[in-house]
């Protein structure tokens, strides 16, 4: 797998307050926005922060939480198709990570999964069409 970081989601226990603090303080600026749930903002080329309501979050992220078993984050690795997607998760097991979330399509059209290293930091692999 080659190593790449293009995406950062922090779990957020309130969206609103998030919102205000890196959009509205900060004055990031909104890349993608589904109201109430998640706010994507460009970092710099090819790396995004995503902010997740912590209700919100489980569909995609899957078990969350604020312990060692489940942290509320997770960093994604972006590739070119649905097959490096498989691959990548094949091979994260393969060298000993859990895979707590299978790839499948995602409501957003891309296809992912997740893996979880030895120490519980969550990955996610992606393929999306739109990038």
């Amino acid at each position: 797998m080659e190593p790449r970081l293009t995406l950062i989601s922090l779990v957020v226990r309130d969206l609103v307050v998030s919102r205000r603090f890196y959009i509205d303080g900060l004055g990031w600026p909104i890349e993608f926005e589904v109201p109430e749930e998640v706010v994507m903002v460009r970092l710099v080329p090819g790396v995004v922060l995503s902010l997740w309501q912590e209700d919100k979050a489980k569909g995609e992220l899957g078990t969350i939480g604020r312990t060692p078993d489940a942290l509320p984050f997770a960093l994604a690795h972006n590739v070119g198709s649905e097959a490096e997607v498989d691959a990548a998760l094949d091979e994260a097991s393969a060298a000993g990570a859990s895979i707590p979330t299978p790839a499948i399509r995602r409501d957003w059209g891309g296809y992912s999964g997740y893996f979880v290293d030895p120490d519980g930091f969550r990955w996610e692999v992606a393929y999306n069409p739109g990038l």
